[in-house]
Parts: C-alpha cells; sequence; structure tokens
C-alpha cells in the first residue's frame, strides 16, 4: 500500500490547527466566565464553600454573620462556676471570658477561595466551586481569653495552696527536743484544671451549657517530722553567727525580731542546700513586717521587710564559721552602717525574692538544726547552728578594703508637693569601695574546698527634697 504523504501532512496540520483554535476558544471562554464570575461575586464567597457543613456560597460578610448569630446568642448565656471544698468560689459569665466563636477567622478564610494569588490555585478555586468539583469545608472553634483562666487558677493557687509545714526542733541539754510538730499540706492540682476548663469551652461549640467544675487537690506531706528526730544525728553546736543592728528604727527592729523566728527551730537535712528566701516566704504587709529602709531600684526606700537583710548577713556568718559551703550569695549595694557594727565591710549578705538569694549546702555527716536568738537589749542577732563536728576547720581571712571613695555630693530636688521652707531627706550618703576576704576550710590539713568573696560597694549620695510649694 503506498502513502500519500503530502496528503497525511496536510491532515495533521488541519488537526493542529483545530485543536490550537478549541483551546484558544476555550481559554477566551474560560476567561469570560471567570471575569464574569469574578464580577458576580465581587464581594460575596465563591459557591461551594462550607463553615461547619452550612453553605455561606454567595454570600456576603454580613449575611454570614448572620447564619451564625444564634450560635453567638447562645454561647453568650452560658456561665461557669468552679467549686472546692463544697463552695462556690468563682463565676464566669461568658463576657468575662470572651467566649465567641471565630467565625471572623472562618469568613476570612472561606472568602479567599478563589482569591488565592497563587495564580494557579486562584483558577482552579474558581473553576472548582463555578462547576461543583470540589466542596471547600472549614469548621469554626469556640475561642475565649485564656489568659483570664490562667490569672484566676494563679489567685486560686495563692488563696488555697497551703505549704507543708516541717517540725520545728531545738537543742535542750545534748539533745534535739521538738517545740511544733509537723503540719500537711495541701496543693490545687492545676494542670488537670486547666486542661478541664479548656475542654469544656471547646466543647460549647456543640453544647452549649453552663458547667460546675469542681477543683480538685492532693495532700503535700512535709519533709521533716517529728518521727525521724532520732535520726537527725545532730549532737552540738557547730557554728555561729552575729549581728548588731543598732540605730535601728522600730519597723526595722520589729521586721529583725520576727523575721529571725522564721528560722527558729529549721533543720537543714544532711545533704540538702538551704535556701533563704524559700524559707523565709512572703516578706510584706499581709505576712507581718513593718516598712523600714531597703534598697530598691538604686534608692534607700521605705519597703515592706526592710531589716530582713540583717537576718540573711548573720546566717551567711554562721554558715562561714561552721565551714558550710556557700552556693549563693550576694553583696549589697553600697555599704550599710548596720553590717559594720563591730564587723568588717564584706561580711553581708543581701536577698531580694527572686532574684538574690542566699544558699548553703549541707555536707556534714548530719542535718542541721538553726537556732536564733535576738538580744533586744544589746541589738544583737545570733544564728547558731547545731550538728555533727566532722574535725573541719574555717579560715576566715581578715576582709580587706581598697579603691575607698566618698559619697558624691549631696542632691537636693525641687518638689512641687512640699511646702516651700520644708527639706526632707530620701536616700543616705554612704562611702564606697571594694572588699575582699578568702574563705578556707581544711580537714586534717587537707583542703575541702576555699573561695574569695568580693563585694563592690557604690558610693552612695544623700538626696534631699525641697519644698517649693506655695
Amino acid at each position: 500500500m503506498i502513502t500519500n504523504p503530502a496528503k497525511n501532512h496536510t491532515l495533521f496540520v488541519r488537526v493542529t490547527i483545530s485543536l490550537v483554535a478549541a483551546l484558544f476558544f476555550g481559554i477566551i471562554i474560560t476567561s469570560t466566565l471567570i471575569r464574569s464570575e469574578e464580577k458576580k461575586y465581587l464581594n460575596k464567597i465563591y459557591p461551594h464553600v462550607f463553615i461547619d457543613d452550612i453553605s455561606v456560597g454567595d454570600k456576603t460578610k454580613k449575611e454570614v454573620f448572620a447564619l451564625f448569630n444564634s450560635r453567638q446568642k447562645k454561647l453568650k448565656d452560658v456561665t461557669m462556676l468552679i467549686s472546692y471544698n463544697n463552695a462556690i468560689i468563682a463565676t464566669f459569665s461568658a463576657s468575662t471570658l470572651n467566649i465567641r466563636l471565630n467565625i471572623d477567622d472562618m469568613y476570612e478564610k472561606a472568602y479567599l477561595i478563589g482569591r488565592s494569588p497563587h495564580t494557579p490555585s486562584r483558577i482552579y478555586q474558581q473553576l472548582a466551586t463555578i462547576f461543583n468539583l470540589q466542596k471547600f469545608t472549614f469548621a469554626s472553634q469556640v475561642q475565649y481569653d485564656k489568659g483570664v483562666l490562667d490569672d484566676s487558677i494563679n489567685q486560686f493557687k495563692d488563696a488555697y495552696n497551703r505549704p507543708a509545714k516541717n517540725a520545728l526542733f531545738k537543742f535542750e541539754n545534748g539533745r534535739v527536743v521538738s517545740f511544733q510538730r509537723e503540719e500537711a499540706g495541701n496543693m490545687l492540682l492545676t494542670d488537670p484544671m486547666s486542661y478541664d476548663l479548656d475542654q469544656y469551652i471547646r466543647s460549647l461549640k456543640f453544647r452549649p451549657q453552663s458547667y460546675t467544675m469542681t477543683l480538685r487537690d492532693k495532700p503535700v506531706q512535709p519533709e521533716i517530722t517529728l518521727a525521724k528526730s532520732n535520726s537527725f544525728g545532730i549532737e552540738e553546736l557547730i557554728g555561729e553567727g552575729v549581728s548588731n543592728y543598732t540605730h535601728s528604727i522600730p519597723g526595722r527592729i520589729h521586721n529583725v525580731v520576727f523575721g529571725a523566728s522564721k528560722f527558729n527551730g529549721v533543720l537543714i537535712p544532711k545533704g540538702k542546700t538551704f535556701s533563704f528566701n524559700d524559707t523565709i516566704g512572703d516578706i510584706s504587709a499581709n505576712t507581718g513586717y513593718q516598712p523600714a529602709y531597703i534598697i530598691k531600684e538604686g534608692k534607700t526606700v521605705l519597703g515592706d521587710g526592710g531589716g530582713v537583710c540583717q537576718i540573711s548577713t548573720t546566717l551567711f556568718r554562721a554558715a562561714l564559721n561552721s565551714g558550710l559551703p556557700i552556693i549563693e550569695r550576694y553583696a549589697h549595694a553600697y555599704r550599710v552602717s548596720y553590717y559594720e557594727n563591730g564587723s568588717k565591710p564584706g561580711l553581708d549578705a543581701t536577698v531580694f525574692a527572686p532574684t538574690a538569694d542566699l544558699k548553703i549546702e549541707n555536707n556534714t555527716p548530719a542535718a542541721i538544726l538553726i537556732q536564733t536568738t535576738v538580744d533586744e537589749d544589746n541589738m544583737l542577732l545570733y544564728f547558731r547552728l547545731y550538728g555533727k563536728k566532722d574535725g573541719r576547720n574555717a579560715e576566715i581571712s581578715t576582709p580587706l578594703l581598697w579603691d575607698v571613695a566618698p559619697p558624691p555630693t549631696a542632691l537636693y530636688q525641687d518638689d512641687p508637693t512640699l511646702k516651700r521652707g520644708i527639706t526632707k531627706q530620701v536616700d543616705f550618703p554612704a562611702w564606697g569601695g571594694k572588699a575582699s576576704f578568702n574563705y578556707k576550710v581544711t580537714r586534717a590539713n587537707q583542703v575541702i574546698f576555699e573561695k574569695k568573696f568580693v563585694s563592690i560597694y557604690k558610693p552612695w549620695q544623700a538626696i534631699y527634697l525641697v519644698g517649693v510649694q506655695d
């Protein structure tokens, strides 16, 4: 059979032209249709788009919100009650928690179908919605202001968490005796509480009903109990620290006496690290402290608990004299006269929770019992540590002081709240300088550990407020 090459070529050309022409006209028709649909749905969602299986195609934003208005109203009627120990302790309305469906977000996602900045995706979505080639579905969620619940949970913890109290002891007639029994505490189970509340709120999408949640807790057992007193191994005095708080104002004296009582009878278990801040707890008017001068944000101001650093300083000295490792210690910003009453500069320790703590390790063969004594007549505070000696010897070099600098010239500031002629001192001068001492602990002529403590004190200026009010 003989083929005709010319005839076959002509047929191929015709078919090719026909296909190209069909494609061309198809593109024109499709483009025309898409432009027409774009105008038709200018401010509307394309068809075959759903939120929670509800068709939102061919609808404006206002119309979409109207579809879900009844659901939003039902959510606004929801109330959540919190119960603890058979009593309602909190009530949350939907408005308080700002409970709502995220229809704003869902509308934006639905509206973007057929409007993708990516051209192929945009064309596909437009054709898929126009010719019902695909159903685009979005699921709404219940949202709320989680910060409100978190703040409330923290308040519940402050109100209802009760730490365990260790038994307190004293060393008397060569042995340890108890003067306060231990007490169990309790702790709210806040993690499951947060999870349950979150799950409940999210379930409101399907069951918008009010709810009462009962908070759960668990007991917290004390670490140190009366029953363990025979295993402490405490036999004798191992070290003592003393400080003089002469010239303190009445509020400061109160705080020294009151704060020191928090440490009397406290045990440091063998092998544990003691935290001053954890032991003393909250320092505020709510816990019994009075206003006295403290260093805060670079100024000497009246604040609750002024004088607590007298306590930490005395404990620091007792730990040094007992040969204990000092894990954490901070010097004051400037030289404070109370800590140089009968002592050299550099033997102080400031505390300010949560940034500055005094931490001491008990690496002795036994537990350590703290006993505090206040000689109010001579204004002396004592910390005595009882435990078991292991032959260690603590050597504390005489503190050195250098780069001594006088206080800057006093600063006088106009104060429009004070009457003219009145001058009020609000900060006090102190010499600056650097102090250091070496701390070495040995046993059987072997160095157990050693450390150099360096304190840098800024020169401190007096500040006076001068009244200018007529």
